[in-house]
């Protein structure tokens, strides 16, 4: 039996229907003037065939807004695209309410599951179109069902939440507004799991388009093809769909048709100087008032180089509101002084990270030696007491933080003392004494050495645009250098990040933040506590045999680690708030004694820039990969004063 409750947890008690809770009369529908002028022109329907005949109202944070005006941006270091789901691209079936007390029907209109958990019946908004005009409708489900989900031919990995044991639950088509999704055993993480950030492929996918590129729908698509520079229509149609990773769902994306409120008509990948996307004419939302949305009329992505020329750009009032690269804790001094001339205010972030920085060796690593040695628990203990945590903390974050390992925060139901304290004493002279057990022979500069005699070298991968990690790895390496540990850090263009270190085992380490630190979020991302999916990165091998046994890549993982996903398992196929309490801490503590992964410190609140003429942007918001901040809070509805 699943309801939803606070925070988002699906509890027992009664089915699940989420329905629109708020009636409003009939409307007087308006629209953008620079729409206007196109239905006048007869370049575009009138406004009332392009809506649906249901169209989600939403209520304004502050006021009904007023059209016009740019949303001006930044994407940094060619980066990682997966920040656009955060701003312009989240509009799965069910969304995270702005509070995330809960979910809500989103492109859905509405979502019901039975009393067990394991069918749910889903209706899609009659009349909802795609960008292009184009009917959405559950073909382009059955369509996503059919030709990305179980296609081994294409070989597109995740969406696990629609997986049991590694089967696919059931599809089942009512009509052209339903359909059911069927499992054999309860879910009752699914409605929350089709929230999740970019998780929801299926109001992503558009049939009249990527049909072209797939053989079952088109018998030429392989000279498609080869007009298109593939060797196959496989290659050709994972690149059109693009789900395999964020940067392809975005790149070349101003020719896919799409369910957002703005839609690119200039890419990321297209141009060199920006991305430009304008406001998407079918978009399917409404305000109190009956006004079409989105308020602004494009968002427009300035390409920026590195991290310090955002913040010379956000200084001088060239960004209307961002969080990420910008808001770390030692631009904030600079960026308070320079308020009046940039026109800007801060808002809050409450972090629900589990680290300020987590310390990743590759436990899954092609070099059998460095693979034996960084999975010893010793020698990542060994690691992490050789870390002066309060003097990263004091010099990079400002003396903001407390030293922790990456866990949940103290407080939460799930703390797990162990988890969240063990190993983060500074104390070099233990760390020596464990390191001189496990490689004890050392070089003529006191280097240790290896079973192969090579001095133990260990390279931190790192993404050059987070600034806080090169800032604590340069007080960092000399640290692991007093134990004997040749400790270097390569910091590389994000995308070059993202290629080597989540789809690669021939790394040594890296770094990186997220995860959660309290409550269904960090049951929905466990990644430090159990190898479940590729954000794991200590354990690329691992996780891809969880998702996908047969994968060539995929590595079987220790007794220990298997408890682990078994563990998950229980805790993701429960409709039970008691027992998934309980299934959580099994899997903390387990966790605890696994010791994957080592960090720095609890992270204190962040923020971000707002221009002060940007309206309706909620003030203090949580600041969460999976909510994915700003989100849920419906930039759509952002407008300028």
């Amino acid at each position: 039996m699943v309801t939803i409750s606070r925070r988002g947890f699906v509890a027992a008690g009664s089915a699940l229907v989420l329905a629109p809770r708020t009636a409003f009369a009939a409307m007087d529908y308006k629209e953008a003037p620079s729409l206007k002028a196109l239905v006048d022109k007869g370049a575009l329907p009138p406004l009332k065939d392009r809506l649906p005949d249901n169209p989600l109202v939403i209520k304004p944070t502050e006021r009904v807004g007023r059209y016009g005006g740019d949303w001006n941006h930044a994407l940094v270091g060619g980066g990682s695209l997966s920040m656009l789901f955060r701003y312009q691209a989240y509009e799965p079936l069910l969304r995270y309410t702005p509070d995330w007390s809960g979910v809500t029907p989103n492109v859905a209109e509405s979502f019901e599951g039975d009393k067990e958990g394991k069918v749910y019946t889903i209706r899609l908004r009659k009349g909802l179109k795609w960008s292009d005009g184009k009917p959405y409708t559950t073909d382009d489900v059955k369509f996503w069902y059919d030709a990305v989900l179980t296609d081994k031919r294409v070989a597109f990995v995740g969406q696990d939440h629609w997986k049991q044991d590694g089967k696919p639950a059931r599809l089942e088509i009512v009509d052209a507004q339903t359909f059911r999704v069927i499992f054999e055993k309860p879910n009752g993480f699914f409605p929350l799991n089709v929230a999740w950030v970019n998780n929801d492929q299926t109001a992503r996918c558009p049939k009249h388009y990527l049909s072209q590129f797939h053989i079952d729908y088109n018998p030429a698509a392989n000279d498609l093809a080869k007009s298109r520079g593939f060797d196959s229509w496989i290659a050709s149609f994972q690149s059109a769909a693009g789900f395999q990773d964020d940067n392809a769902f975005f790149l070349n994306s101003s020719k896919k048709p799409t369910l957002n409120a703005w839609m690119f008509t200039v890419a990321p990948g297209e141009n060199t100087e920006r991305a430009i996307a304008v406001r998407n004419p079918y978009y399917w939302k409404v305000d109190t008032e009956g006004n079409q949305l989105p308020y602004l009329e494009r968002i427009v992505y300035q390409m920026v180089s590195d991290p310090q020329v955002l913040l010379l750009k956000t200084m001088q009032g060239e960004i209307d509101m961002m969080d990420q690269y910008i808001g770390t804790p030692t631009n904030k001094a600079v960026l308070y002084d320079a308020r009046d001339k940039g026109g800007y205010e801060f808002y809050t972030l409450t972090q629900t990270d589990a680290n300020t920085m987590c310390f990743i060796l590759n436990l899954n690593h092609n070099d059998e030696t460095k693979r034996v040695l960084f999975n010893n628990r010793d020698f990542r203990a060994a690691m992490s007491l050789a870390v002066d945590r309060q003097a990263l903390i004091d010099a990079v974050l400002v003396g903001q933080g407390e030293p922790a390992q990456p866990s949940i925060k103290k407080g939460d139901p799930l703390y797990n003392e162990q988890l969240a304290t063990q190993y983060i004493d500074y104390d070099p002279a233990k760390a020596n004494a464990m390191l001189d057990k496990i490689v004890p022979k050392r070089d003529g500069a006191n280097f240790r050495l290896d079973e192969k005699g090579r001095r133990l070298t260990i390279i931190f991968e790192i993404d050059q645009a987070r600034t806080v990690f090169l800032d604590m790895l340069q007080l960092v390496m000399p640290m692991f250098k007093e134990v004997g540990i040749d400790a270097q850090f390569r910091s590389m263009d994000r995308s070059l990040w993202e290629t080597r270190v989540r789809q690669g085992r021939d790394f040594d380490a890296t770094c990186h933040i997220f995860g959660a630190n309290g409550g269904i979020a960090a049951m929905l991302d466990p990644r430090y506590y159990v190898p479940k999916d590729n954000n794991s990165f200590y354990a690329p091998g691992w996780q891809l045999w969880y998702r996908d046994r047969n994968n060539a890549r995929a590595v079987e993982p220790p007794a220990s680690t298997k408890k682990q996903l078994e563990i998950y398992d229980k805790l993701t196929a429960t409709s039970s708030d008691e027992e998934r309490v309980a299934l959580m801490k099994q899997l903390l503590q387990g966790a605890a004694e696994e010791f994957y992964v080592f960090g720095v410190s609890v992270p204190p609140d962040g923020y971000g820039v707002v221009k002060k003429n940007m309206r309706n942007v909620t003030k203090t918001m949580p600041n969460s990969f999976g909510w994915p901040t700003p989100g849920p809070t419906r930039p759509e509805q952002f407008f300028k004063s």
